[in-house]
């Protein structure tokens, strides 16, 4: 399911226009992207968690030359799903 589908998907359980629906969507990954910028986590219930994870600083290798090579430490986005989710898949 790509942007799109999920538009119309929630335009049509919401009952409203799927440009409304894309404003929506649009404005709920802008409000969790702020807030993992801020370094916080948005948790919806049922559903699951968005957090960041810090990665250490580590040694990786050029596959192509074998080098050896550093790799800076980063911040990576991440899901936890949520109980709910997980039992809706089982």
């Amino acid at each position: 399911m790509n942007k799109r589908e999920l538009a119309e998907a929630m335009a049509e359980a919401a009952d409203i226009s799927q440009a409304a629906a894309v404003r929506a969507l649009d404005g709920m990954v802008a409000a969790v992207t702020k807030a993992l910028q801020d370094g916080e986590s948005v948790s919806i219930v049922g559903f699951g968690t968005f957090l960041v994870r810090d990665r250490a600083a580590r040694t990786g290798r050029n596959p192509k030359t074998g080098e050896t090579i550093q790799i800076a430490a980063s911040k990576a986005p991440a899901f936890k799903a949520g109980k709910a989710l997980k039992d809706a898949l089982n």
